[in-house]
C-alpha cells in the first residue's frame, strides 16, 4: 500500500487566468507577473531543463505545458522539494504516471518530506532562540 499515489493538486486559482489557454503563448514577462517570480527565476528553470520555451529571436515564448510545469515547480518548491526532486516528479508526470496539474507523491515521499521540514523547523526555531538570547544578553550588558 506504500506505493499508492497521493496527489498534491496545484490550486486552480494560483495565478492562473480563466478560459482556455491551451493554444496561447506567454512571454517571460507574462509568466513572471502571473506567478509572481522574477525573470531570472524563469531563466534559471530553463537553464536547468525544467522549462523549455520556444525561441523567436531573443524572445522566449511559453505554451500551456510550460505554464502548467511552472505551476508544478512552484508547488514543489512550496512543499520544500529540491529542484532535482521536482525534476523527477515532472518526469513521472511526462511518462503518464501523474494526473495532470498535480504532483504525484507516495505516502513515503510525503512522510519523508514532513520529517525533513520538521527538522528544518526545529533548526530554525533553535537559531531564533539563540539569537534572542544573544540579543537579551547584549541589551542587559
Amino acid at each position: 500500500m506504500d506505493n499508492a499515489p497521493v496527489y498534491a493538486a496545484s490550486n486552480p486559482n494560483d495565478g492562473r487566468r480563466s478560459g482556455d489557454d491551451s493554444a496561447k503563448t506567454f512571454s517571460i514577462g507574462d509568466l513572471a507577473r502571473e506567478f509572481e517570480v522574477s525573470l531570472r527565476t524563469l531563466r534559471f528553470y530553463e537553464d536547468r531543463g525544467l522549462l523549455s520555451p520556444r525561441r523567436v529571436g531573443s524572445s522566449r515564448l511559453y505554451d500551456a505545458r510550460d505554464r502548467e510545469r511552472l505551476a508544478l515547480i512552484l508547488k514543489g518548491k512550496r512543499l520544500g522539494f529540491t529542484l532535482t526532486e521536482i525534476r523527477a516528479l515532472l518526469e513521472r508526470e511526462e511518462r503518464g504516471e501523474g494526473a495532470g496539474a498535480k504532483l504525484q507523491l507516495s505516502p513515503k515521499q510525503i512522510d519523508d518530506q514532513i520529517e525533513h521540514l520538521e527538522r528544518q523547523k526545529a533548526e530554525i526555531e533553535a537559531a531564533i532562540a539563540e539569537l534572542k538570547a544573544q540579543r537579551q544578553r547584549t541589551l542587559s550588558s
